[in-house]
């Protein structure tokens, strides 16, 4: 845990790519399908994909070796089936299509979703790439962000919260109302960081992080990044991670309500467990402190992650790593964790919301329950 990747080629697994010599359309969107298993039929989906327009088609086939690649090769000349040499995770995933990849934007979905709408490639590409050429004549159809991210229904065609706000929260009180939690406009010590899933009810809302990693990134800016943390095994982290950095880099992650998918499976459940995951999460992200033009870790941080860590060797290896990682990349950051949460609570996805409701509350009814936060991403910060 002690090496913090710098540049993106750094973090690509090994792998062989079969196929996808073949461009179908030129609209400037390819498409990325992530292997979640289970028996849906592969003819049918990339029979979908095509006639949706996508220049090319990444294929995600993990470790196990599969039969069906030569025919269905042959069949499909634009779909890239890329083969891993040993298992990853979804976010490492992610990074390799965006190396694989030319097109300025890739939509990552999973091959248990289905698109109830889009309007195309084609169209999906205009609204972002006219926003990218400074073309902003119809501001309700442009965007100029990093990902953008869809509705997503279950297998009841309700709409799932897939938003994703952080709050600041005081240790012990899960559920805040809008007023009380936009209150809090800093970091105590009693204060501690939670996420909240809600459903999106405007445009352009903004989110923590894609849902289920889904949505449509700008592959530029996604390399810029950084991608996602390899050295992050559980996904979720992995999420929290590029969400926070995103924020703090001056990224923007938001919701359209033009795009809509469905899953045709079980809704995933995140393992929020903390850990070393959430151990880098915090350095990485919660520990910097931003001052005039440029963020830094201060050694005032260590008693509260060697308390959280155990090791005293370990934990001052990983630190002193995670301060020459927020050191070399210092002018990057553009604020720290204390304005995260405020940021999310002066938007209109809260301000819209009567006073009297409960955040668990605002989402309705929903297949998913939000009356709780994620408990694995809360961190005291005891400065």
């Amino acid at each position: 845990m002690n090496t913090i990747p710098t540049t993106f080629r750094d973090i690509l697994p090994s792998y062989t790519a079969v196929g996808g010599n073949e461009r179908r359309a030129s609209t400037g969107l390819s498409a990325v399908i992530l292997n979640r298993g289970g028996r849906y039929p592969r003819t049918t989906l990339f029979e979908e994909f095509e006639k949706a327009g996508f220049d090319y088609i990444i294929s995600m086939e993990g470790s196990s070796i599969r039969y069906d690649l030569e025919p269905l090769s042959a069949a499909f000349p634009f779909v890239r089936f890329i083969l891993l040499k040993e298992a990853v995770t979804p976010g490492e995933e992610i990074n390799l299509a965006a190396a694989e990849l030319s097109s300025p934007l890739f939509f990552v979905l999973w091959n248990d979703l289905k698109i109830l709408r889009s309007g195309g490639a084609e169209r999906m590409a205009d609204r972002l790439l006219s926003a990218a050429a400074g073309n902003l004549s119809d501001n309700r159809n442009v965007y100029k962000r990093l990902c953008t991210v869809p509705l997503i229904q279950d297998g009841r065609s309700e709409t799932i919260p897939t938003l994703i706000a952080p709050a600041l929260l005081p240790e012990g009180n899960h559920r805040l109302s809008v007023r009380q939690a936009g209150a809090r406009r800093a970091f105590n010590p009693k204060s501690i960081i939670k996420t909240i899933p809600f459903i999106p009810r405007k445009e352009g809302l903004p989110s923590l992080y894609p849902f289920d990693g889904m949505g449509i990134y700008d592959r530029e800016r996604f390399i810029r990044l950084g991608g996602f943390d390899p050295s992050i095994k559980k996904f979720y982290w992995q999420l929290m991670d590029f969400g926070f950095r995103s924020s703090l880099w001056g990224e923007e992650i938001a919701v359209t309500q033009l795009i809509k998918l469905s899953y045709d499976g079980t809704i995933p459940e995140e393992d929020v467990t903390a850990g070393e995951d959430s151990l880098r999460f915090f350095l990485k992200n919660l520990a910097p402190v931003f001052h005039g033009d440029y963020a830094h870790i201060p050694l005032r941080r260590f008693p509260l992650y060697f308390r959280r860590r155990g090791d005293l060797f370990a934990a001052w290896e990983e630190f002193s790593a995670a301060r020459n990682w927020v050191k070399t990349n210092r002018y990057r950051f553009i604020s720290d964790a204390r304005t995260i949460a405020e940021r999310w609570v002066n938007l209109d996805v809260i301000n819209n919301l009567p006073d009297d409701k409960d955040i668990s509350s605002s989402s309705g009814s929903s297949s998913r329950d939000c009356s709780a936060t994620k408990d694995g991403s809360s961190f005291r910060d005891e400065t």
